[in-house]
C-alpha cells in the first residue's frame, strides 16, 4: 500500500503565492462591500426607517399569532387525546383564556389606532402589558397619557405596569 503525501501530489503553492491569493481574496472583499454600499444608497426613493417599522410590525403580528396558535393547537391535542376530565377542563380553561386575551388586545390596539396611530401593537402577559406605538415623532407626554388612560381603563391594568414604546 502507498501512501501519498501532499508533496507527492503535485506542487505546493510558494508561501509568495499563498499570500497573493490571500491578499487578492481581501481586495475582492473590501470592493464587493464597496459596490454594495455604493449600489444601495443609489435607491434613495426607499425609505428605510418606513420599510424597517412595517417589517417590525408585520413580523411582531404574525410571531403573536403564530404562538397563540401553537399553544391553542397544544391545548386542542390535550382535549382530544387526554382521558383526565381535569386535564381536559384545565386545557380548555387555558384555551378560552388565550382567545379572551387575543380578543382584548385587538380591541386595545383598535381603541388606541383610534385616536390617530397608523399601526399600534400591544402584548400583555397576566401582569404586564406593553404597547407598540407606530409614530414618526416619538411620543410626547399628552399621548403617553391617552395611550396609558385608555389601557387603565379597558384592561383594567396598573399604570405601573404598561410599557409603551414608541416605533419610528
Amino acid at each position: 500500500m502507498k501512501v501519498l503525501y501532499f508533496k507527492e501530489g503535485g506542487s505546493m503553492l510558494s508561501k509568495k503565492k499563498k499570500i497573493f491569493v490571500l491578499v487578492s481574496m481581501v481586495v475582492l472583499l473590501v470592493v464587493t462591500g464597496y459596490l454594495n454600499i455604493a449600489l444601495n444608497k443609489s435607491d434613495s426613493s426607499l425609505d428605510v426607517t418606513q420599510t424597517t417599522s412595517a417589517n417590525f410590525f408585520t413580523s411582531c403580528r404574525e410571531d403573536k399569532l403564530a404562538s397563540r396558535n401553537y399553544q391553542i393547537e397544544i391545548y386542542d391535542s390535550i382535549i382530544a387525546s387526554s382521558t383526565d376530565a381535569t386535564e381536559v377542563a384545565n386545557a380548555k380553561a387555558e384555551k378560552a383564556k388565550i382567545a379572551s386575551k387575543m380578543e382584548s388586545e385587538l380591541a386595545l390596539e383598535g381603541l388606541i389606532a383610534a385616536t390617530g396611530y397608523e399601526d399600534v401593537i400591544v402584548t400583555s402577559t397576566d401582569d404586564n402589558m406593553n404597547v407598540f406605538v407606530k409614530t414618526s415623532a416619538g411620543l410626547n407626554s399628552n399621548e403617553v397619557a391617552k395611550i396609558l388612560s385608555i389601557l387603565v381603563r379597558e384592561a383594567k391594568v396598573l399604570a405601573t405596569n404598561v410599557k409603551i414604546i414608541p416605533v419610528e
